[in-house]
């Protein structure tokens, strides 16, 4: 009997409870109960050494009660990550350019249940290790404030109001609707005022002024809170006036859970309760740096710190009492995903392992990146191209490269379709289509004798694909061919790569096409006048080759807009380090950029009338309803992006220059169609220089395009905007 008890308690460490135990041994795993009561009647039976390593995210099985083995480290950016066979869906910020929130809660919904099956394969086989449970690390919300940072690529941009909204989608999507389980759980990251620079993140300290804490830097991860319900937020490694972010009194304990009323989870960023004590220099030994987060409202640590947690309470740092109400939180979580029900009783556990990368989900990834497909340039109207073209050359570093698909926080396909692929599969099999790589991505070619610009000499037409890729930006770990700790020092494309595209220019007889990858803006003022037309594929996932053929050859056209404004050159923007938002982004920015935010061309245009508002003159309390004509100016249907902007008359030395306050994915015929939105006190308040929301009275204008409504935007080919003017009362 020895024998066998000792063999049970092993096996409890590896496969589900109910493979085990009977559900009816403890009282927790009593399903007639509330999930508070089973969780702490749990906690009552545990000893403080074992609740303590319950707050550490590998979790350790305790046989004994019955309890399993959980890491709560896994990673959904795009697609389940580090776990083998998955869906990989384009990269956050790609997926912000589509302006679709809809579309991104079907991704996340997608990638939930991918999750969700994965996860139950993993436990038949005795894995329950990093990248296997259902507590993932994603959105990270933070606001693309300078395009140098390196992890930009896996936000939603630059501008709060979207990524609130795409972030609201993707929680939606991965923690499901269920009146009772979580499908899984979401993770807000990270919390708050974080990016970049790398180099910097585990010491440095920002005092950003109130306005842009409130107006900038805080409003998507309290919209998460607020109307997503996300049950996870991960505290950043910086400090934000002088408190290390995971130990801040303000940011987790005054405005995250008493104003906003969070009742999840908070977790460190890996190793940042480690910086309280020797980054930040704030604690003075690791059980006091672990005292110090706890207090704050940090229930699990991604590191090792909480391992120190015995000792503070010896020392009486912290009271027992306090772990178990951290802990009870996790607890929570995890009676909420099903972990201590039976397998029948969650209809989450009923997903089939055949959806995994399943050929729906190939078609989503695709769909996805076609809506995300950047068109910034067609002079000439060069693109689409003809299918039955009679000879074409496709190019560059990254023509036949996956790398330049995926971005980071990846998961693995078999289904990888690269740019040269897509366009083989699409052009006539009659057209002369040839390849050479040409440049390689981040020096100058070793070997001089290089035919491959002379290629395009007697080509038709020429794809060039270029970009910068996960070597070069990224997280300070991961991007291995970065100078910068993944971040990068100016804009440009690599130089090896700016003069072959000038190679090619000289000499081409057709019109030259430049695809770019990239997870952030790239500096391209110096090769726009060298090419005929520019689309920017971000990174796009599995099926990038195949969507940008679409793209390329007129089966779909391009609908993506700008998240983020893409500067002429690094000299336009303020020094990195710096978090003031004044002269940053398209709400502050003085200098004329490249690109404008929201910007992004098709191969038609959209023309504006009627524009209608039910008021001219609003009290505080009443709601303004807009409505605007809409028509496509030739006989294709094409889906466009009307964005509506609140712009001051005023800017009283702090209001934005301009302000997106609504969105619409829309499909634009030759046949006009209203379009309407509706405004509320919420949308039309301002963030005054004390980070208090006011009712600054005065005129404002209402101003409907498809891109920012400024003179450059319109320059570039984008659509006129129509704009009225409103006044506050």
């Amino acid at each position: 009997m020895r024998y066998h008890f000792i063999i049970s308690c092993i096996v409890l460490s590896t496969i589900s409870i109910t493979e085990v135990i009977g559900q009816t041994q403890f009282k927790w795993f009593d399903e007639s109960l509330s999930f508070e009561k089973r969780a702490s009647l749990l906690i009552q039976e545990m000893t403080l050494d074992e609740k303590c390593k319950q707050l550490l995210n590998n979790t350790p099985a305790i046989p004994r009660l019955g309890i399993p083995k959980y890491d709560w480290w896994n990673e959904a950016l795009h697609g389940v990550a580090r776990n083998g066979k998955a869906t990989i869906f384009p990269q956050a910020i790609g997926m912000a350019a589509t302006f679709d929130p809809k579309l991104i809660k079907t991704v996340a919904s997608t990638i939930a249940d991918e999750g969700r099956a994965k996860f139950k394969i993993a436990k038949s086989i005795g894995n329950r290790e990093k990248y296997s449970g259902l507590t993932y690390w994603t959105p990270n919300v933070n606001i693309f404030r300078d395009p140098r940072w390196g992890r930009g690529q896996e936000t939603y941009g630059e501008d709060p109001y979207l990524t609130s909204q795409i972030g609201t989608a993707f929680v939606q999507g991965l923690q499901g609707d269920h009146p009772k389980y979580l499908k899984s759980v979401a993770c807000a990251k990270h919390y708050a005022v974080h990016s970049g620079p790398e180099a910097l993140r585990h010491s440095f300290n920002v005092n950003p002024s109130k306005l842009d804490l409130y107006e900038t830097y805080l409003p998507a991860f309290e919209t998460l809170v607020k109307e997503a319900n996300v049950k996870g937020i991960m505290g950043a490694y910086n400090a934000v006036y002088e408190d290390p972010s995971c130990s801040s009194d303000l940011l987790l304990n005054q405005l995250l859970k008493k104003q906003w009323g969070f009742d999840g989870y908070v977790v460190s960023d890996c190793g940042a309760l480690g910086d309280i004590f020797k980054g930040h220099k704030v604690a003075k030994s690791e059980q006091e740096a672990a005292a110090m987060a706890l207090k704050a409202g940090v229930n699990l640590n991604c590191g090792w710190i909480y391992s120190k947690l015995p000792e503070a309470v010896k020392e009486g740092l912290i009271e027992e009492a306090l772990i178990d109400e951290r802990l009870k939180d996790l607890l929570l979580i995890r009676f909420k995903l099903g972990s201590f029900d039976k397998e029948e009783s969650n209809p989450f556990n009923l997903v089939k392992s055949e959806i995994i990368n399943s050929e729906e989900n190939q078609k989503l990834a695709k769909t996805v990146a076609q809506k995300s497909i950047v068109l910034l340039k067609n002079d000439q109207q060069v693109l689409p191209l003809r299918k039955d073209i009679g000879s074409l050359y496709v190019t560059g570093p990254f023509a036949a490269s996956n790398n330049i698909l995926i971005g980071n926080y990846y998961g693995m396909s078999s289904n990888l379709v690269t740019v040269l692929e897509g366009v083989a599969e699409k052009v006539s099999l009659g057209t002369s289509l040839n390849y050479r790589q040409g440049v390689l991505p981040f020096q100058k070619n070793l070997n001089p004798l290089n035919w491959a610009p002379q290629v395009a000499k007697t080509i038709d037409a020429t794809i060039m694909v270029v970009g910068i890729s996960n070597e070069i930006e990224g997280e300070e770990v991961d991007a291995i061919a970065s100078t910068n700790k993944g971040d990068r020092k100016d804009l440009q494309l690599p130089q090896s790569q700016i003069d072959y595209i000038k190679e090619i220019s000289e000499v081409k007889k057709g019109p030259l096409i430049l695809v770019v990858g990239a997870g952030s803006p790239v500096s391209l003022d110096k090769i726009e006048p060298l090419v005929d037309a520019i689309l920017l594929m971000w990174y796009p996932g599995e099926q990038g080759g195949n969507a940008l053929a679409d793209i390329i050859f007129g089966d779909v056209a391009p609908s993506g807009h700008l998240p983020v404004t893409f500067p002429k050159n690094v000299g336009q923007l303020p020094p990195f380090e710096d978090y003031s938002m004044k002269g940053r982004t398209y709400k502050y920015m003085t200098k004329e950029p490249m690109y404008p935010f929201g910007y992004g061309l098709s191969y038609s245009s959209i023309a504006f009338t009627n524009l209608n508002l039910s008021k001219t003159k609003i009290k505080k309390n009443e709601e303004l309803e807009i409505s605007v004509t809409i028509q496509n100016t030739n006989n294709s249907n094409y889906e466009e992006v009307v964005q509506l902007y609140l712009i001051p008359e005023d800017k009283k030395g702090f209001l934005p220059f301009y302000a997106l306050k609504r969105f619409k994915r829309v499909l634009v015929s030759n046949k006009p169609q209203n379009v309407k939105f509706v405004l509320n006190k919420k949308d039309l308040v301002q963030t005054n220089l004390n980070g208090e929301k006011e009712w600054i009275k005065g005129k404002y204008k209402i101003s409907i395009s498809n891109a920012l409504p400024s003179e450059r935007s319109v320059h570039l080919g984008a659509s006129k905007p129509i704009s009225q003017i409103v006044e506050l009362l």
